[in-house]
């Protein structure tokens, strides 16, 4: 589909903002992705994990971390990989703190894209991992990589202006998968609509 060319053109904007020059696509569109054949993926998956041989695997907690199925489609499938193909390398999920949460709150009305209840995670300092406060420099590369994915990021640029999304994305934060799946619970999902 059209709109399946525009998302692939612009992630390969966004990843080259981002200095990223190795990178393998898995062939699935938008809004597809929890209907995929999980075991398929993973084996796909675990292979390209063999070869880089990361210390450290970074992905979406089982939350998806807005709630969005492709996002913990994603989630399932990166941890079932790290597991078959580098149990012993770190594997990180993506959070959002009790202040992340907090500053969103006024902003849910003009533009919600946690959709889920309990989201977003409102995860204790005392419980990250990993707390990284970008650069200026940093920022600024994560604004053009998030611009270049102008269908989906336009709507939140307009609704809460440039300013805020660089504050409220100037800090990354993570939690170790095995302390996110101990205090695990079932989330609800939302799809986009076709």
């Amino acid at each position: 589909t059209r709109m399946a060319r525009v998302r692939e053109r612009e992630l390969h904007a966004s990843l080259a903002a981002l200095g990223v020059t190795e990178h393998h696509l898995l062939g699935l569109t938008d809004g597809t992705c929890a209907a995929a054949p999980h075991h398929v993926i993973v084996e796909h998956l675990a292979d390209i994990v063999d070869v880089v041989a990361p210390d450290t695997i970074v992905t979406f907690g089982p939350d998806g971390m807005t709630g969005h199925e492709d996002h913990q489609a994603v989630s399932a499938w990166a941890t079932d990989a790290h597991t078959l193909a580098a149990p012993e390398a770190r594997l990180l999920y993506a959070t959002t703190t009790e202040e992340f949460a907090q500053a969103w709150e006024p902003s849910r009305e003009a533009f919600d894209v946690f959709l889920a209840d309990g989201l977003p995670l409102r995860t204790p300092s005392r419980d990250l991992a990993v707390e990284l406060r970008l650069d200026a420099d940093a920022v600024d590369r994560k604004i053009v990589a998030l611009r270049a994915q102008a269908s989906q990021t336009t709507g939140l640029f307009a609704a809460l202006g440039e300013d805020r999304v660089r504050e409220w994305w100037s800090t990354e934060t993570f939690v170790e998968a095995h302390t996110a799946r101990a205090r695990a619970q079932a989330w609800g999902t939302w799809r986009v609509a076709a």
